[in-house]
């Protein structure tokens, strides 16, 4: 394995993980409010954070390549103001994939706390403990299954992505060239072989994580149910 290998790696897992992390701290509070929520525009955000499941990826990558872009008013007021460049960065791809795999996240939180109990909430309340107190110290310990699904999801979804990422990112070695980008590239130039090692490196990881996340899940329900 040579250096733009190993590089391209180490590019693709950062990512995932940058996106994973920020994921979960905004997942948390937003799958949350929806579970909790009877609003009349439920449905409404509902229906945004599920967009990027049946969306196709180069659609959503055309219009944050839009958004991005210096030359439009989004862009140029992030340039100007902030000195923030989005288009064919590292930190627009984890923008990019924030949105995109936000639903991987936000749905198995949201499913793990409309199958708790209302008792337990409300069991804690009675006790005097806060809103804040009760959400991290007894609703998140009994979704742990959830939270761990919504983590592995996401971040096994951002090491997949190429639409958004082909669109926004391009494929600058080092800085937005990610592994399922690399292989598109090593076919198109007939590599197959360092194509192989790229796909084979995935198809171990993603499979192994995912035994990972199933073992751990079903000891944990073993322990809930006896």
């Amino acid at each position: 394995m040579n250096e733009a290998f190993l590089e391209t790696l180490w590019l693709t897992f950062r990512l995932a993980s940058t996106t994973m992390l920020i994921l979960l701290v905004l997942g948390i509070p937003l799958a949350y409010a929806l579970a909790n929520t009877r609003a009349w525009y439920k449905p409404l955000l509902e229906a945004l954070v599920s967009m990027p499941l049946v969306l196709p990826p180069t659609v959503l990558g055309f219009y944050l390549l839009m958004a991005f872009s210096p030359d439009k008013a989004f862009g140029h007021w992030l340039l100007e103001h902030f000195d923030i460049r989005l288009v064919f960065t590292f930190p627009g791809l984890v923008v990019g994939s924030i949105i995109y795999s936000l639903p991987f996240m936000v749905q198995p939180i949201q499913a793990g706390f409309e199958n708790l109990s209302p008792h337990l909430a409300e069991a804690s309340y009675t006790l005097g403990k806060s809103r804040r107190t009760t959400l991290f110290r007894v609703l998140l310990p009994n979704i742990k299954p959830a939270l761990l699904t919504g983590m592995v999801l996401s971040f096994a979804h951002t090491v997949g992505e190429f639409g958004v990422i082909l669109m926004i990112g391009g494929n600058i070695p080092g800085e937005t060239r990610v592994a399922s980008i690399a292989i598109y590239d090593e076919v198109e130039g007939l590599n197959y072989a360092v194509a192989h090692q790229y796909a084979a490196v995935l198809v171990t990881f993603t499979f192994l994580i995912l035994l990972s996340v199933y073992t751990i899940n079903r000891s944990f329900i073993k322990r809930q149910w006896g």
